[in-house]
């Protein structure tokens, strides 16, 4: 058993057509870490490349990100779990400061903030989305962060005793609100954001009509 808890950890990576991000990503990804796969019903190779490094990969429905991430934690076996996004703009490497964080006793989830390591990565719609939602969570529950969280890492039986029943892009929103309200302390640290894997396409960001869907998921969340 490593001393750094690696070993007891499943890294999920939601993914849909992220078959190009997964043969880039997947072979930096820390050894002692499992991985999980949740395919959202993809239509290209995701579940085939995520096999082939040995990925455990689960089929996740309906489509929506809070049902590939609820179905990847509920397979996952591990005290703890990281759960971040699949595109490659995110380094795995980073999962242990965080979760040192939380065996350590200094936090309950402990959240990545992205920081872009070149202006233009973050289409000006995507960031007035998201300044929007933090400035209601500000509003609604108090909480303080400044990203709603790619990469973040708790322990898992707690995380599914929280109950967030939102299956699409608000599942992260309602996390936050869950959180905040059981009393856990949310503890967020910088994490350096790269350009997606070329070929592929953010769901959310990558489009205004994406970003709108996002901020209708919220809505209704936070409702």
């Amino acid at each position: 058993m490593s001393g750094d808890g690696l070993d007891e950890t499943t890294l999920v990576l939601p993914c849909l057509d992220e078959g190009p991000s997964l043969r880039a990503l997947l072979p930096r990804v820390p050894a002692d870490l499992r991985v999980v796969v949740a395919d959202n019903a993809s239509t290209d190779d995701t579940a085939a490349v995520a096999r082939s490094f040995g990925a455990t990969v689960v089929q996740a429905s309906p489509r929506g990100y809070g049902a590939a991430v609820h179905a990847g934690v509920e397979a996952a076996t591990t005290r703890w779990v990281a759960v971040m996004d699949g595109d490659g703009s995110l380094d795995p490497d980073d999962v242990a400061p965080l979760l040192a964080l939380v065996r350590g006793g200094e936090a309950d989830l402990a959240m990545g903030r992205r920081v872009p390591v070149s202006r233009g990565l973050v289409p000006w719609h995507a960031r007035l989305g998201n300044a929007m939602i933090l400035r209601l969570l500000r509003r609604r529950i108090g909480v303080g962060v400044r990203d709603i969280g790619p990469l973040r890492v708790c322990e898992r039986e707690r995380l599914l005793a929280l109950g967030v029943e939102d299956r699409g892009m608000g599942y992260p929103v309602e996390l936050l609100d869950r959180a905040t309200r059981a009393g856990w302390r949310i503890v967020e640290r910088d994490v350096a954001y790269h350009p997606r894997t070329a070929g592929t396409r953010s769901k959310v960001s990558g489009s205004l009509r994406g970003t709108l869907r996002t901020a209708r998921d919220i809505g209704r969340v936070l409702a």
